[in-house]
C-alpha cells in the first residue's frame, strides 16, 4: 500500500507581489518589468535540504520525508515559491527531474517549465481572457504613473509629490490581505469571481465616477491651500484603485493557474508578463502622448493635413470614462459566459488555514537570517531614492516634456527583456548575491552621472523650448546603462529569495521576502520626497525676500515677482544619498557575503502541525495523524 505525503502551504496563487524598480526617466512609480528566468537546478536542491529520496523510489515507498522537495510520483517544483502554494503541475511519472526555467516578475508568477507536448491551442480561449484580465490591469497603474508628470507642469510642490507617492503602496502590502482573498469566498459562485467580478466593477465605476473630477483635481494644484486638498483626494482615489488592481492580481493570479490545462500552466507567467506591460503602456505612455496637444499636432494631425486643435487627441476625463466603460462591460462577460472550475481543496491534501498563514510569516521574521536580510531590503535602496524618486520629475522642471520621457522607455523595452536571460546565466549557482555585490558600486556612480546629466539639461533646450535628437540619444544611453546595473542587482536579489525560499512554506516565504524589499523601495522613495521640500529654499526675484510659507510666496506674486530657487534640493539629496550608499554598502558587504553561506537550515521555519497521510488503495481508506 503506497503511501503519500504532502503538506502545501496556504499562500497561494496570489502573491506575486511586485518587486520592480522605479524607473528613472519618465515616471515615479513601480513598474513591471519583463518576466525575469532564472534556473533551478533541482537535484542541487534536494542535497541542500538533505531530502532523502528520489523521483523513482517515491512512487512505492511508504515512509517518505515530509519535505517538499519530494512527493510521489511527482517531479519536484521549486518554484521560487510563489506558484507552488496552489499549484498542482507536476508532471508525473518522471525519473529524472528536468532542467526548469523559472519565470520570475516582480510582479509575475514563477511558474513551473510546462510540458514539451503541451498545445497552447486547446487553451488559447482561457489564454486570451487572461492576458485581456492583465491588460485591464495594468492601465489604472500606468494612469498613476502619469499623474507625477502632470501636477509637476502646475507648479506642485515636492511635499505634494511625496503625499502621492503612498498612491503606489498596495502592491507592496498586497501580503497583508492575500490570504484574505484566498481563503473567503462564496463556493457556489466560485473562489476567484467571488472576489474579481465584485473588484472590476468597483474599478470601473470608480474610474468613470473620477473622470467628472479629475480636472478640478489636477489644474488646480497651484501653491494654495486648496491645491493640498486636492493633493489628499488624488493620492485617496489612486490608492483605491491601486489597492483594487492589487486585488485583482491576487484573483486573476491564482484563477489562470486552474483555468488553464496543467501542461499549459506556464503560459499564466507569459500572460501576466505581456499583458501588464501592454496595460502599462497604454494607461502611460500612450496616453501622455496623445494627451500632448503637441504631440497630437506634430505627429498625428500634420501627416494626416488635419488642422491643429489646442488639445491633444485625447483627453484624461475621456480615458477614465472608456476605460471604465471596458470594465464594466468585460466584467459583465465575464460573469455571464466564462464559469469557474471547482477549486475546492481536495481532503487528501492539507493545506494552511488563515490563521496559520499569518503564523507562519511571523514565525519567519523570527528567524536570525531573515531579519538580518529584512535589515538589508529595508535600508539598500536609501542610496538610490533620489535618482529613482526625482530625476525624472526635475528634468519635468527643465523643460523636457512629460509625453517626451515617456516615450523614452520605448527603446528600452527591448533591453529589459533581454537583460534577464543573460544576468540568469550568472546568478544561478550558490552564490548569486555575487553579482548584486559587484553592481551596487556601479549603481551608485550612475546616479552621480544622471545628477550631471540633468544639470547640463537646460544648455542642450533650443530657442523654441524643444531639445535637439543627440540630447533624446544621450538620456537613452545613459537610462540603458542605468537598466544594466538595476536589473544586475534585481536578478540576483530574486534568483537569492528563490535559492532560500523554504519549500515547506515556498509561496509564503517568497512574498514576505518581496514585500521587504519593496517596502525599502516606497518608505525611501516617500520620504526623499518630503525632505526635498524642507530642503527647497526659494527667494522671491522683487526684493530677495524669502519664500518659504504660501502666504510669502502670494506676497512675492502681488509684487510682481516669482519665487525662484536658490538651492535646489535634488543634487543635495543625490550627494547625501550618494554618501549614504557607500556607508551602507562598507556596513553591509560583510553580512551579504555572510547570507550567502549559510545552511539552508537556517532558512527553514519549524511547522508543528500535524501531517496527513491518505492510503491510495481503492478499497480502504486509512489515514494516519502524525503529531
Amino acid at each position: 500500500m503506497a503511501v503519500r505525503y504532502r503538506l502545501k502551504s496556504k499562500l497561494p496563487e496570489n502573491k506575486k507581489t511586485i518587486n520592480h524598480e522605479q524607473p528613472v526617466i519618465g515616471t515615479n512609480p513601480a513598474v513591471k518589468f519583463a518576466s525575469l528566468p532564472i534556473e533551478y537546478n533541482p537535484e542541487k536542491e534536494i542535497r541542500d535540504n538533505n531530502s532523502s529520496s528520489s523521483s523513482e523510489s517515491e512512487r512505492d515507498t511508504e515512509d517518505h520525508h515530509s519535505s517538499s522537495e519530494s512527493e510521489s510520483d511527482t517531479e519536484d517544483h521549486h518554484s521560487s515559491a510563489e506558484s507552488e502554494s496552489d499549484t498542482k503541475n507536476h508532471h508525473s511519472s518522471s525519473s529524472e527531474p528536468e532542467n526548469e526555467i523559472t519565470n520570475i516578475n516582480s510582479s509575475s508568477l514563477i511558474m513551473s517549465s510546462t510540458s514539451k507536448r503541451s498545445d497552447w491551442r486547446k487553451d488559447q480561449s482561457s489564454i486570451g481572457l487572461l492576458l485581456f484580465l492583465y491588460i485591464l490591469q495594468g492601465v489604472p497603474l500606468g494612469m498613476a504613473a502619469s499623474i507625477p508628470l502632470i501636477i509637476q507642469t502646475h507648479g506642485t510642490s515636492w511635499s505634494q509629490q511625496a503625499t502621492f507617492s503612498f498612491a503606489f503602496w498596495p502592491f507592496s502590502l498586497k501580503l497583508l490581505w492575500a490570504p484574505i482573498v484566498d481563503a473567503l469566498y462564496f463556493k457556489r459562485y466560485g473562489r476567484r469571481k467571488s472576489w474579481l467580478i465584485p473588484v472590476q466593477y468597483l474599478i470601473g465605476f470608480v474610474m468613470i465616477l473620477l473622470s467628472y473630477h479629475i480636472n478640478d483635481l489636477l489644474y488646480s494644484t497651484e501653491t494654495s491651500v486648496i491645491s493640498q486638498s486636492h493633493i489628499y483626494y488624488l493620492t485617496a482615489v489612486f490608492f483605491g484603485l491601486s489597492f483594487l488592481a492589487a486585488t485583482q492580481d491576487i484573483c486573476v493570479d491564482g484563477w489562470a493557474l486552474s483555468m488553464l490545462s496543467r501542461e499549459n500552466v506556464g503560459w499564466a507567467s507569459t500572460c501576466n508578463s505581456v499583458g501588464q506591460t501592454a496595460g502599462y503602456f497604454l494607461g502611460n505612455a500612450v496616453f501622455l502622448a496623445f494627451e500632448s496637444k503637441d504631440f497630437s499636432n506634430l505627429y498625428v494631425r500634420r501627416p494626416l493635413h488635419m488642422e491643429f486643435q489646442p488639445t491633444g487627441l485625447i483627453t484624461l476625463p475621456g480615458f477614465l470614462t472608456f476605460w471604465g466603460i471596458a470594465f464594466l462591460i468585460s466584467t459583465t462577460l465575464v460573469a455571464l459566459l466564462k464559469h469557474e472550475i471547482d477549486e475546492s481543496y481536495d481532503p487528501n491534501d492539507p493545506h494552511f488555514n488563515l490563521g496559520e498563514t499569518y503564523r507562519v510569516l511571523l514565525k519567519a521574521l523570527r528567524l536570525p537570517s531573515v531579519r538580518s536580510m529584512a535589515l538589508i531590503l529595508l535600508t539598500a535602496r536609501v542610496g538610490f531614492a533620489a535618482t529613482d524618486s526625482m530625476t525624472g520629475l526635475e528634468l519635468v522642471e527643465r523643460g523636457v516634456t512629460r509625453e517626451s520621457l515617456a516615450l523614452l522607455a520605448i527603446p528600452i523595452t527591448p533591453l529589459q527583456i533581454v537583460l534577464p536571460f543573460i544576468i540568469s546565466k550568472y546568478t544561478t549557482g550558490p552564490q548569486p548575491l555575487n553579482i548584486y555585490i559587484k553592481s551596487y558600486p556601479f549603481r551608485v556612480m550612475v546616479g552621480i552621472i544622471m545628477a550631471v546629466f540633468v544639470y547640463i539639461t537646460p544648455s542642450f533646450q533650443n530657442s523654441d523650448k524643444t531639445f535637439p535628437w543627440y540630447y533624446y540619444t544621450l538620456a537613452i544611453i545613459i537610462y540603458a546603462i542605468h537598466q544594466i546595473f538595476l536589473y544586475n542587482m534585481f536578478v540576483s536579489q530574486m534568483a537569492f529569495f528563490a535559492l532560500v525560499s523554504d519549500p515547506k512554506i515556498g509561496g509564503t516565504y517568497m512574498t514576505l521576502l518581496n514585500t521587504l524589499s519593496n517596502l525599502g523601495r516606497d518608505w525611501a522613495s516617500t520620504t526623499i520626497l518630503y525632505l526635498a521640500h524642507y530642503l527647497t529654499n526659494k527667494k522671491c526675484s522683487i526684493g530677495s525676500t524669502r519664500c518659504v510659507t504660501e502666504i510669502e510666496e502670494k506676497t512675492c506674486q502681488k509684487l510682481g515677482g516669482t519665487c525662484d530657487v536658490s538651492v535646489d534640493p535634488y543634487y543635495i539629496e543625490v550627494f547625501m544619498c550618494t554618501a549614504i550608499a557607500i556607508i551602507w554598502f562598507l556596513w553591509k558587504y560583510r553580512a551579504l557575503l555572510h547570507l550567502q553561506y549559510l545552511p539552508m537550515s537556517a532558512w527553514q521555519v519549524r511547522i508543528n502541525r500535524r501531517r496527513i497521510l491518505v492510503s491510495e488503495c481503492d478499497d480502504e481508506e486509512s489515514t494516519m495523524i502524525n503529531a
